[in-house]
């Protein structure tokens, strides 16, 4: 749907120098977090911890004024999580979680135009690892909980911002293990924002939409297996591991599932055709959502399961056939969709293939409601032509742990985008980058927002 509400007469911008502040501090507080190698491999031998950044980040709360909690889960040193809490005017009023990860995938320096960790501003882009994901809304929650602090300003309800170690593997250490700990942390929180979403994307002819997260899949993170016979390489062997799993890793990467239109795309999609007139007919949905260029790779994949294989281990000599074939798999699973997924995902794999995963929840709520009214209003304010729509996000955040607190959760991460950036291929991409007046234009939309929401 459309936002039709008429722009409010904000306080904020030129004439307010506590705002102006804020802007200017944004872009150099994302250039300095993207400067801490936060590098989170999944693997405890080889990641680089959160600690140094969530000490920077603690340290900068305190300057404006804040008590922050920093908070270690203990099964690895130096995965560091701050909290802070500013308390609101109406007491009534359930509180607001702001939360964004401060760890990174990796990245190879020798793929990239800058250093990935330089925090390199050209181009009136800052570059690095993390400037859109997610170290970009990181340093505008910091530069407005700062503002908000230090100008006495009491915001309409409880603020609660977190910032959070291993998004990239799950939150095992940060989200996840503080939800199953320390929930006291995010007490009467009973709405959430956080990444990939509040950001534009411009339709037609000239047409911004700037599209609020809603839902997002469910994650499997499967772990396939095939055990047989081990033998010499040289000798006729048809109990084979390595070919069993091959063939049935080929036929479920091969697999199409079959197209779902859950009620947060169908209203993306209906929102689309109200503002161009594109029509999306379900026996065509495949070529219709090609209309929409570079973000047909999301939403082309919220429309369906996805089920693409990543990894593949076995063997050990040339001259060997091994007893065990290993292959991972990373799956994405529509809302309600768990139970036939897991049906269709045996039927193509066979008996033959074990089967074993880690997971996260789909995570849905309504685009609806007082809180979504204020994001629209927030935009609004600096873009008097924004339209906001719902939309599914194909990958997954720390909503997924939140959400078990009972917590309605949205990505709401406010860019304005030139229209020409493929910004949905610089998550986890070489080259990311973020605009830097896009930073200053998020900062003031969030402010606005958390100051009235």
């Amino acid at each position: 749907m459309s936002a039709h509400v008429d722009p409010e007469k904000d306080d904020s911008g030129s004439t307010d120098p506590g705002l102006r502040r804020a802007e200017d501090e944004v872009v150099d507080l994302a250039g300095e977090l993207i400067r801490f190698d936060t590098t989170n491999t999944g693997d405890p031998a080889t990641l680089r911890p959160e600690r140094p950044a969530a000490e920077y980040v603690a340290e900068k709360l305190g300057e404006a004024g804040f008590e922050t909690t920093y908070v270690e889960s203990g099964d690895t040193p130096g995965r560091g999580n701050v909290i802070a809490r500013i308390p609101g005017a109406d007491q009534q009023r359930g509180g607001l979680l702001v939360h964004g990860h401060l760890d990174v995938v990796p990245a190879d320096p020798a793929e990239w135009s800058v250093h990935p960790f330089s925090g390199a501003v050209q181009d009136d882009y800052l570059w690095g690892r993390g400037a859109v994901d997610m170290k970009d809304m990181v340093a505008m929650s910091l530069a407005t909980a700062r503002r908000l602090k230090r100008d006495g300003i009491t915001p309409q309800r409880d603020l609660v911002f977190a910032f959070l170690a291993d998004e990239e593997a799950g939150g095992l250490q940060g989200a996840q293990w503080l939800v199953d700990h320390r929930p006291e942390l995010f007490e009467g929180c009973t709405e959430a924002i956080s990444e990939v979403g509040g950001y534009s994307v411009t339709l037609g002819d000239d047409v911004r939409a700037y599209l609020i997260q809603t839902a997002e899949k469910g994650i499997r993170w499967l772990k396939l297996r095939v055990r047989a016979r081990a033998g010499h390489g040289s000798m006729v062997h048809e109990d084979n591991a390595v070919t069993q799993l091959a063939e049935a890793v080929a036929r479920l990467g091969k697999h199409r599932f079959p197209i779902v239109i859950n009620d947060s795309v169908r209203e993306f999609l209906d929102g689309v055709t109200e503002l161009t007139g594109w029509e999306f007919p379900v026996d065509d949905l495949d070529g219709s959502i090609a209309k929409l260029g570079n973000l047909s790779r999301i939403i082309g994949a919220t429309v369906r399961d996805i089920a693409n294989p990543t990894m593949f281990n076995a063997g050990y000599k040339a001259n060997v056939i091994p007893s065990v074939a290993e292959a991972s798999v990373d799956c994405r699973v529509l809302p309600g969709r768990e139970e036939a997924f897991d049906r269709e995902l045996a039927e193509v794999l066979g008996p033959d293939v074990e089967r074993e995963w880690v997971g996260l929840p789909p995570v849905e709520t309504r685009f609806e409601g007082q809180l979504v009214e204020s994001m629209s209003n927030s935009l609004l304010t600096q873009d008097p032509a924004a339209h906001t729509l719902p939309y599914m996000m194909s990958g997954g955040t720390d909503a997924k742990s939140f959400s078990r607190l009972g917590m309605n959760c949205f990505g709401f991460a406010p860019l304005r985008l030139p229209p020409e950036l493929d910004f949905s291929a610089l998550f986890h991409g070489v080259d990311e980058r973020v605009p830097l007046d896009g930073l200053r234009f998020g900062t003031r939309v969030l402010d606005h927002f958390l100051r009235t929401a």
